[in-house]
């Protein structure tokens, strides 16, 4: 497929949209996105502001009293047709998304899959949000009701856009909420994309999407109309978010960074944990997950045998390449900022001592030189002083960490503000189970790595977020509970 082809593929829609139909920015303003691989423009896309978001509220209240009255199966009914679109359109939000956040194209099919998945769960539990009877005696009935919060915000981050937009309206939809979805600002174009595919098949209202920067997403937060906000973004960002959320007293539900740790115990499967180390690395995405596992901690007794299997596995599947590629196994990263400062990282790294075992350059294929590309990079040698222990890079860079005390190993695992996932590998179900008990994370593997699964809650702990995702508990999120008292 030429380049041409390729951008055939982009939404022909670049405006925001709400109350079922497509309106230009009003401030007249637009932004350029970039193909991250080339450094070439995919076009430009409404810079939404303050005026445009009270117009997106505006109509999203409009819909909520629509949408909240249906009955649950009715809004289930329509939220699968909406899933069922998105399996069909797979490979076309794959090739929107390879272009604009330079993920590989093949193995982004796998996204709208996920988020169609996570749409038929929530449709699924339309229904289950129920309330309960409450025995008081003395001719009293009390009764509580769950009921939607109205109109909620959901800001998506920029590293699985489409997975993202779409993971995120399962949950405020089914419970009879309606939704705004403001797109990354770095990479939109799949959210516009769903808009066009799916925003017809609600009542006009419900289902929103805009595209905008700071001031779009301060605005959304800000908003008296706005009942509940939730953010994927860095910690910086998440407490700005909380800080506009603060004025109208709204709840939050916020997945932040991540420095999380893999632990392999000195009887774990050495080849399992190599394994483990380079996919919980998601070095496909050049690292760019909040979830990655980038501090691996060794024991001693398997350290110099594990090393050597990852450095050889990282080496055999990932080499940057094109994204738009079908045998590329990983992109570049989605910026030039994102870029220089995983760059830095790596040199601070180097500058702090830690022993460089692979990569940790900038790619010598003149295809990729116009491209924001990184080597995947391993440091090996690492203290927990060091700032690539410490600080969340967001790029394709792992810090392998030697133990031997078990005691020192969960003080440095656990002395970070950070506490989204973990990883353990033990043969042994008693050091498993206690070593789970130890670590201080949301959500954690036990001989597996990056796998979520639909109802199984998802959040971190500590600076890594609020609330959780991906099962019951997100509905709750997006409900309030009434209580009834009736004398008789």
């Amino acid at each position: 497929m030429d380049r041409d082809e390729l951008l055939r593929c982009l939404p022909s829609n670049r405006e925001l949209f709400y109350g079922g139909r497509w309106h230009s920015p009003i401030s007249g303003l637009y932004e350029q996105t970039i193909d991250p691989a080339t450094g070439a423009s995919l076009g430009d896309v409404a810079e939404g502001g303050t005026s445009d978001v009270a117009a997106a509220v505006s109509a999203a209240h409009a819909g909520f009293l629509v949408w909240a009255k249906l009955k649950p199966s009715e809004r289930g009914s329509i939220m699968r047709e909406a899933a069922s679109i998105l399996r069909r359109h797979a490979e076309e939000f794959a090739l929107i998304d390879a272009l604009d956040t330079g993920n590989p194209v093949a193995q982004m099919i796998a996204d709208a899959h996920i988020a169609a998945a996570s749409i038929d769960y929530f449709a699924g539990l339309a229904g289950e949000l129920k309330g309960q009877t409450i025995p008081l005696g003395n001719g009293n009935l009390n009764y509580t009701l769950r009921e939607p919060l109205g109109v909620v915000a959901r800001i998506v981050a920029y590293n699985h856009p489409l997975m993202f937009a779409g993971t995120k309206i399962g949950a405020p939809l089914a419970a009879g909420n309606s939704l705004i979805i403001k797109a990354a600002a770095q990479a939109p174009l799949s959210a516009l994309r769903l808009a066009e595919l799916i925003g017809g098949l609600f009542p006009d209202g419900v289902l929103n999407v805009v595209t905008g920067g700071v001031e779009c997403g301060r605005a959304l937060a800000e908003h008296t109309g706005i009942a509940a906000v939730s953010l994927i973004g860095s910690i910086p960002t998440g407490r700005a978010v909380m800080r506009s959320a603060s004025e109208t007293l709204k709840p939050v539900i916020l997945e932040l960074g991540g420095k999380n740790a893999l632990i392999a115990y000195p009887d774990a499967d050495c080849d399992a944990v190599a394994d483990g180390a380079v996919r919980g690395m998601n070095f496909t995405w050049a690292g760019q997950s909040c979830g990655s596992t980038s501090r691996l901690f060794l024991h001693s007794d398997i350290h110099d045998q594990v090393l050597e299997k990852i450095v050889r596995l990282t080496r055999d599947r990932h080499r940057p390449g094109l994204p738009t590629d079908h045998a590329t196994t990983m992109g570049p990263l989605v910026s030039k900022a994102q870029h220089d400062k995983v760059l830095e990282f790596i040199a601070k790294g180097k500058e702090q001592g830690a022993r460089l075992v692979t990569g940790g350059e900038v790619p010598n294929d003149p295809a990729l030189a116009s491209g924001w590309f990184v080597e995947p990079t391993v440091f090996a040698d690492v203290t927990s002083q060091m700032a690539i222990a410490r600080e969340e890079i967001f790029g394709p860079v792992l810090s392998v960490i030697r133990w031997s005390d078990e005691n020192t190993l969960f003080e440095q695992v656990n002395e970070l503000d950070y506490g989204l996932t973990a990883a353990i590998f033990t043969r042994d179900l008693n050091t498993a189970h206690l070593a789970a008990q130890r670590v201080q994370a949301g959500y954690v593997w036990i001989n597996n790595v990056s796998e979520h699964f639909p109802g199984a809650p998802f959040g971190g702990y500590k600076q890594s977020g609020l609330g959780r995702e991906e099962s019951l508990e997100e509905m709750y999120e997006f409900s309030q509970l009434k209580n009834v008292n009736i004398k008789f």
